[in-house]
């Protein structure tokens, strides 16, 4: 089975459409409604804003992993990370997903995973966490510590 490839929700009638890397370029169709994709696959190259409504099934449905940044607006080092973030979620669209929980407006799931200090990253695959990264790493760290998690 081919695992390069990205699942994109259409944003016009909500259909998954698996859609092979090295096509992401070619302004892909939704194959139900054959609405550009376009929208969607714009959004992957960013991190996911991620809420407690939200996250079952942005994080634990995902098909790809996730790098949850468990973070807060006044957190400095939350903001030295998030150009990273930022960078990673460009450079490794289509094989994981980066997404952003703000822990003073989502407790429920911040205090479900017991985030004591920010930034906290949970990476997780197939709706477990597998690796726990407290406090702010450089992107080579950060990136040693994803790839034995990527498709």
């Amino acid at each position: 089975m081919d695992t390069d490839h990205v699942l994109i929700r259409c944003p016009k009638c909500g259909t998954k459409n698996r859609v092979p890397t090295n096509k992401l370029d070619r302004n892909p169709l939704c194959g139900k409604c054959h609405s550009r994709l376009s929208e969607s696959l714009q959004s992957s190259h960013q991190p996911l804003t991620v809420t407690d409504r939200s996250f079952g099934e942005d994080v634990l449905g995902s098909s790809l992993p996730v790098l949850l940044d468990c973070w807060a607006p006044w957190c400095g080092p939350c903001k030295s990370i998030a150009p990273i973030l930022d960078a990673l979620a460009r450079e490794y669209a289509g094989k994981i997903r980066i997404a952003k929980l703000n822990v003073d407006e989502n407790p429920a799931t911040s205090s479900r995973f017991s985030i004591r200090s920010i930034p906290t990253l949970l990476l997780f695959r197939n709706g477990q966490v597998v690796d726990q990264i407290v406090g702010a790493l450089p992107k080579a760290e950060l990136e040693a510590r994803i790839r034995p998690f990527l498709p």
